[in-house]
């Protein structure tokens, strides 16, 4: 995380409160409502009908959030691509690609058998989950309507999943799946630049199944509409794997020596307190900008934390672990990556909603 993003965050959770933060603070407000009339114009247009609204052949399930930053839209892509796919269906994930050198363009990450691209050319979440999930289809491009046109002529899937897609409303779809983190639903409830939500809380009406992610048991929010069907998640450590080999290491193993971690995703700190809480002893933490490509400068930050605390064990998560695995630094053989697994208080409804919207979708337009 680089220091202004830093100082901003800490602005939107009211953690500066000196003259010149508030004078920021007023600053910014200005920007924000144009910002935010802007984005309520723009969903009233897509809403009548003003602006255009595609449609893809086969049916759409979107995961997508309000605000900036990480509320684990990838752990659920991911999630609901492996229930998908555990009933027979051909599943095609449409991503922006970002971070990527192709992005913007469209392009196939994965065919299902075979990664026809890198992490450095299709972003490291699209590779992540092409590389992880066997049999998933990913394919990237800002225009999802486009990237759906491409799949559907290549690989002719059965249901598209829309990552990141809540803002995306050119595009149909079927089951319109919006993530909140349950530490802070709304953050400070203010729009871009003054708070970090994308859009006015307003958006919230489109949603038709709300997801609550990094819940403890005691926090449960009440935001939406609770005609909504409302499902609350945490994300739990499930296994730690070394990088060079993909062999499970054992949690007694791994505390037997000293571990250093670093994090290059949108809340590292949550990733170390993840590990905290799985029992993991952490000698020393470094945090990385979010889709960290992890240049000459970035592996020499890494160098010198094994040579400060002498670690010998590099922590990190998976969606780092598949740009490293590509570049294959020096120090590859100390690098072990964290497995995150979506745990649900009880996940049989979410089950049936995204069975419901995937077959019945289906069986309308085949």
């Amino acid at each position: 995380m680089t220091r202004l993003s830093r100082y901003v965050t800490e602005l939107w959770q009211g953690q500066r409160n000196g003259p010149f933060d508030r004078l920021m603070v007023l600053l910014l407000l200005l920007p924000s409502y144009v910002y935010g009339a802007f984005m309520l114009l723009r969903a009233w247009c897509y809403k009548y009908g003003v602006c255009k609204v595609r449609r893809l052949p086969r049916p759409v399930i979107s995961v997508g959030n309000l605000t900036v930053g990480g509320t684990g839209k990838t752990p659920v892509t991911a999630w609901i691509a492996r229930q998908l796919l555990e009933q027979g269906l051909q599943v095609a994930v449409l991503s922006r690609g970002y971070g990527g050198s192709l992005e913007g363009q469209v392009a196939v990450v994965s065919d299902g058998q075979n990664l026809l691209l890198t992490p450095d050319q299709c972003g490291d979440e699209p590779y992540l989950l092409a590389s992880t999930i066997p049999g998933l289809m990913v394919v990237i491009g800002s225009d999802r309507y486009r990237a759906g046109q491409l799949a559907m002529e290549r690989l002719r899937p059965d249901v598209f999943l829309l990552d990141d897609g809540f803002q995306h409303q050119r595009l149909q779809r079927d089951l319109n799946i919006l993530l909140m983190d349950c530490r802070q639903p709304l953050g400070n409830g203010r729009v871009l630049p003054a708070g970090p939500l994308r859009e006015p809380t307003a958006a919230c009406q489109r949603a038709g199944v709300v997801v609550y992610t990094r819940c403890a048991a005691t926090d449960a929010p009440a935001i939406v509409d609770q005609r909504v069907p409302q499902f609350f998640a945490r994300h739990r450590i499930a296994s730690f794997r070394r990088l060079c080999d993909d062999t499970e290491l054992p949690l007694e193993q791994l505390n037997s020596g000293m571990v250093a971690v670093f994090a290059g995703i949108a809340d590292p700190q949550a990733f170390f307190d993840g590990l905290r809480q799985r029992g993991v002893e952490l000698s020393a933490t470094l945090e990385l900008a979010d889709h960290e490509a992890y240049g000459a400068t970035t592996r020499a930050q890494v160098e010198v934390l094994l040579q400060q605390t002498g670690a010998t064990f590099l922590l990190t998560t998976e969606k780092d672990g598949v740009k490293l695995r590509q570049l294959a630094p020096d120090w590859l053989s100390q690098v072990v990556t964290a497995r995150l697994e979506l745990v649900f208080d009880d996940d049989t409804p979410l089950k049936e909603a995204v069975a419901a919207a995937a077959f019945n979708a289906t069986s309308s337009v085949l």
